[in-house]
């Protein structure tokens, strides 16, 4: 990793990131996936210039897809939960 900003690719925003995220204490995020749980941290702070306490990390699975009579699968990825230090807010909404 390079790049800081080639590790955080995208938040992902669902009900259950919203539930998640409802004290405004915790972040999901899609991340790269060789990327650590140091890495995440570091790229998390510089960028949204935050303080973070936890990272958790979860590689997911592809899950099987079909249209009419072709099958496929979607695409794996690594998702981080990242917990925030008190009176540090990120809003990715």
């Amino acid at each position: 990793m390079n790049e800081l900003r080639d590790v955080i690719l995208a938040p992902i925003v669902t009900e259950k990131s919203a539930n998640i995220s409802a004290d405004g204490r915790k972040v999901e995020l899609k991340v790269a996936r060789d990327a650590n749980k140091i890495q995440i941290r570091q790229a998390v702070e510089k960028i949204f210039n935050v303080k973070v306490t936890n990272v958790n990390t979860i590689n997911v699975r592809p899950k099987k897809k079909r249209v009419g009579r072709y099958t496929g699968t979607t695409k794996a990825y690594k998702k981080a939960i990242i917990t925030l230090a008190e009176g540090s807010k990120l809003d990715l909404s």
